[in-house]
């Protein structure tokens, strides 16, 4: 059964089939299984911080918050869901809710997923990019980022490779974001 949304998230209710179709066809442009990988979490995008409070008591209704940390300069919200909801036929029960930075993105709603690679950290770009096509390497509108996000008390080296079209991103990462929490407490 899948989660049902309070009225405060209305518009991330309305736009999960949208985001959904978006992914499918982002990944399908990549040539990239979904159904092979190991989702960790979904997360949203929006442009003001009445969106992102909204959001968050919304949130708070539906599932447990379990992390509130500054990375990158901004407020990051974690949720674990009471039930999951179901995205591209992934269970996924965490929802990362960043409030709005200097970036501006081309929608508010559900903007990427999460992926984890397990392995070595320092190896995780080239088995990432391994997943892919050789033709998503070369497409136009599709650009790549490493970054490596830090909360002040995480332990685990926590790398990122997103690759996006600049609306729907798939992010790569070596550890589930409960196991970088969970790294902070010890």
């Amino acid at each position: 059964m899948n989660t049902t949304f309070p009225a405060e998230l209305i518009d991330l209710d309305a736009d999960l089939l949208r985001f959904e179709q978006a992914l499918q066809t982002f990944s399908q442009r990549l040539g990239l299984s979904l159904r092979d990988l190991e989702a960790d979490h979904i997360a949203v995008r929006c442009h003001q911080d009445a969106t992102a409070a909204r959001w968050k008591q919304g949130l708070q209704q539906i599932a447990t918050l379990f992390s509130e940390n500054i990375i990158n300069g901004r407020p990051i919200c974690l949720f674990k869901l009471h039930q999951p909801i179901t995205v591209a036929g992934w269970q996924l029960d965490i929802i990362e809710l960043p409030w709005p930075g200097e970036k501006r993105y081309r929608h508010e709603g559900w903007e990427h997923v999460e992926i984890v690679l397990r392995g070595e950290p320092d190896t995780l770009g080239v088995r990432a990019m391994a997943l892919l096509s050789d033709d998503a390497l070369t497409q136009p509108g599709i650009s790549f980022k490493t970054s490596s996000p830090k909360g002040e008390k995480e332990r685990l080296p926590n790398p990122t490779l997103a690759v996006t079209d600049g609306q729907t991103t798939i992010k790569f990462h070596p550890w589930r974001l409960e196991e970088i929490v969970a790294s902070e407490a010890d």
